[in-house]
């Protein structure tokens, strides 16, 4: 059960996506991506802001703007503007979906606890799980526009430290504390059912364990694969916004991508 719970938390603090001083870090077995600077995007436009608070637009017709003042482009450099756009607009979303299916996952795994063992007292607990599931769709989806950066991470980092995990280590202390009297009455039961024979009821708990984390570790791996592709898509638009960066050259400073191979 220890590698379950183990697990559980792996897929609740989403580990695929890292914080760090420079950056948000999209890692992977198979790559590496740094994020950088700020996206916002809209249906009309997809707006990048720099660490210098200047600003890219890309518009809803493939004309770029930097700070305001148009670009000239030649259809060619719109062509691969507007898909450079698509790209984002398809592919960043992602990382929020996976980040909601990890908290959907935690939510799965503590029912499955809760039903075998007969736990108690989960109600708060599972209230903390839509909360976090709320926090999640509020920090990358605000007034209308898929956000993403370093501002979002760095304020969704604080509310989880402050809110979340103290939180969560009090709603399973208290669910843990009601629960003692229908743990104990469930192994009496099992002690009676199998003739006071410890092995026996020792072996029965075990495979209990190990079916839920069975269950729990084949929706986790199908998780991680999801980010592992998701990744490799990163690649292949951070490729092309260096190519595209190459181009245009007005674009140089706004890249969201830095790719680095393992």
């Amino acid at each position: 059960m220890k590698k379950f719970m183990l697990a559980t938390t792996l897929v609740l603090s989403t580990s695929t996506i890292a914080h760090e001083d420079h950056g948000i870090q999209i890692s992977s077995d198979q790559c590496q991506v740094d994020f950088q600077n700020d996206v916002r995007i809209t249906p009309n436009q997809l707006q990048i802001t720099a660490e210098n608070n200047k600003q890219l637009t890309i518009d809803s017709f493939g004309e770029l703007y930097v700070d305001g003042q148009a670009i000239t482009l030649t259809d060619d450099q719109k062509v691969a503007l507007s898909n450079y756009a698509d790209s984002l607009r398809v592919q960043l979303p992602q990382v929020a979906n996976i980040a909601l299916d990890g908290v959907k996952l935690a939510g799965v795994a503590l029912d499955e606890v809760a039903q075998a063992f007969n736990l108690q007292g989960l109600d708060s607990l599972n209230g903390l799980m839509d909360e976090l599931h709320v926090e999640i769709s509020d920090t990358f989806y605000q007034q209308g526009a898929f956000v993403m950066g370093e501002r979002t991470f760095n304020e969704f980092g604080e509310n989880f430290e402050d809110k979340f995990e103290t939180h969560m280590e009090e709603a399973v202390e208290s669910a843990m504390m009601q629960s003692i009297g229908s743990i104990l009455m469930m192994v009496g039961s099992e002690m009676v059912s199998s003739g006071g024979d410890m092995e026996s009821f020792e072996t029965r708990m075990e495979n209990m364990g190990k079916q839920i984390e069975e269950r729990i570790e084949l929706q986790a791996k199908q998780l991680e694969e999801k980010a592992n592709g998701l990744c490799g898509k990163f690649e292949v638009i951070a490729n092309a916004e260096t190519k595209l960066v190459s181009q245009i050259p007005a674009m140089n400073g706004y890249q969201l991508f830095n790719f680095k191979s393992k």
